[in-house]
């Protein structure tokens, strides 16, 4: 387990470098930096000034290597259009973003995989078809649509629920429902085909003849090997739901960190930009090696892959 631990660690440590390097440079896509900072009426003398005093006078590496090391204290500098420290704007938004996403994920979860065994038992059936036909559903709907529905029905014509903020816990019940919607028909999906091709197997087949209650054989002979593929897609919707939650924010004006960086986008603001970025990939750097990690554990057979 330990030379299969390393090998991760390595790779995600790589992967990581990547990232930050391509969240570095995303501050010199638009051009020179110190120029958009001058803007339309700075001057050759200002854009010299502004050059010197963010350090951009120095060779490219040298300047990722100083970001890098300032940021992994933290400082991620400071938001051209806040006037603030970067690291502030984001801690206060990421626990936003974090309680949306993890409930969303939570709740998808419940959902998707005791829907998707259920429909693994019996194939065709009515309950098979009605799961197929959400995940359809789920699949076709666009999720700033579901929102905008959920917010006229339960928020405006029923008044149950906030339509917008987190002042309250009430205030993430629709963006939740919203957002775990948006996952449940991919894990629903891998789920029942799991299963149904788990429940097939030989070893199946035997523990059913030794008279084993059937409960056990679906959730401790069968879901142990179908859930391998659902740990990693579950990693990447967790990941997904994180990054991907500006649509979701913006319909239920949540101060979050997809709002923020689309706020941030329309301003030019790179420094936050970049943070959000970096902070964002190296979460799904690290979901997707925990769940390496975890299907490790699951199948000892993938440690020697």
């Amino acid at each position: 387990m330990l030379p299969f631990l390393t090998r991760r660690l390595i790779v995600a440590a790589l992967v990581a470098l990547a990232v930050s390097a391509v969240s570095f440079g995303l501050m010199f896509v638009a051009g020179d930096p110190a120029v958009v900072l001058a803007g339309q009426a700075g001057r050759a003398q200002d854009v010299e000034i502004i050059r010197q005093a963010y350090g951009l006078d120095r060779p490219m590496p040298l300047q990722f290597f100083s970001w890098i090391g300032k940021a992994l204290t933290g400082d991620f500098g400071t938001s051209l259009y806040f006037n603030l420290p970067v690291g502030a704007i984001i801690a206060e938004r990421l626990p936003v973003t974090l309680i949306l996403g993890s409930a969303a994920f939570l709740l998808a979860l419940l959902v998707s995989v005791p829907l998707g065994i259920l429909a693994s038992i019996r194939p065709g059936s009515a309950l098979d078809r009605a799961a197929l036909m959400l995940a359809v559903f789920g699949q076709a709907i666009p999720s700033f649509w579901l929102g905008l529905i959920l917010i006229v029905v339960f928020g405006v014509w029923w008044s149950l629920v906030p339509i917008s903020g987190t002042e309250t816990w009430q205030g993430y019940i629709l963006p939740v429902i919203v957002l775990s919607y948006y996952a449940m028909p991919a894990l629903m999906r891998m789920t029942r085909a799991g299963m149904i091709d788990v429940l097939g197997a030989d070893y199946i087949r035997t523990a059913q003849a030794k008279g084993l209650p059937r409960i056990r054989i679906l959730l401790i002979h069968a879901l142990r090997n179908a859930i391998l593929p659902l740990v990693s897609l579950a990693a990447v919707q967790f990941g997904m739901m994180l990054s991907g939650s500006i649509v979701i924010e913006s319909v239920f004006a949540i101060n979050g960190m997809g709002r923020l960086a689309w706020e941030s986008l329309l301003r030019s603001d790179l420094p936050v930009v970049q943070a959000i970025i970096l902070i964002l990939s190296l979460i799904y750097v690290t979901l997707t090696t925990i769940a390496d990690l975890i299907n490790a554990w699951l199948d000892p057979r993938l440690r020697s892959a």
